[in-house]
């Protein structure tokens, strides 16, 4: 785990990564299927629409520009510069240039957030912070969907990204710690053998 100095550095040399990777992180990742990632938020969306999502962590958009055909109200929010640019030009959605330890977000606003392979990248000391504030961001009742790899909480830099990896048991003290309660949990890909299936996937809402 790193110490507070070292936080500025974590981010930086991490969304400087993504900033020399922006275009072959695109062509790598753009036709990856996630639809039950989007329906896993989608289908526990309350109220009347339309409803506002926030994508955290957008990347080139691909994800925001699924919501917006869905007829979704979305942003982007994302810390690599080159990102943003993708994602503003592909899908004309706002696009927030924030990185997930200095956010920026309004009180109430949204009535989901997607964080798709992206809160990984919160060093675990800031993990609680980071969580509040998305909740905080979020209407009553409003949904907080989550995709991480799982592992058992080792974290540190992989190669020039710093990533943590949860087990089921610790994110969910994290996120219920944060207030939020969880609707359910599954593993990813469907249909493999838990030990091939890499990706832990939660549901939460704020309740009302």
């Amino acid at each position: 785990m790193p110490s507070s100095p070292d936080l500025n550095h974590t981010t930086e040399r991490t969304l400087a990564h993504y900033d020399r990777s922006a275009v072959g992180f695109r062509e790598g990742t753009w036709d990856h299927d996630v639809t039950q990632n989007y329906r896993a938020l989608v289908d526990c969306l309350e109220g009347e629409g339309p409803h506002e999502v926030l994508d955290l962590g957008c990347g080139p958009g691909r994800d925001l520009a699924y919501f917006k055909s869905q007829g979704l109200e979305a942003v982007g929010l994302d810390g690599s510069s080159e990102f943003v640019e993708m994602a503003r030009a592909e899908t004309g959605c706002e696009v927030l240039h924030q990185n997930f330890l200095d956010l920026d977000l309004p009180e109430n606003r949204f009535d989901g957030i997607f964080a798709n392979a992206s809160l990984f990248h919160v060093p675990s000391q800031e993990l609680p912070r980071v969580l509040n504030e998305l909740y905080v961001s979020l209407k009553p009742g409003g949904v907080l969907f989550s995709s991480n790899p799982r592992g058992d909480n080792q974290e540190g830099f992989q190669g020039e990204r710093y990533c943590c990896y949860h087990d089921l048991d610790t994110w969910c003290r994290y996120v219920t710690a944060a207030g939020f309660i969880k609707i359910h949990h599954y593993f990813r890909p469907t249909g493999l053998p838990r030990a091939q299936q890499p990706w832990l996937a939660t549901v939460l809402r704020k309740p009302q």
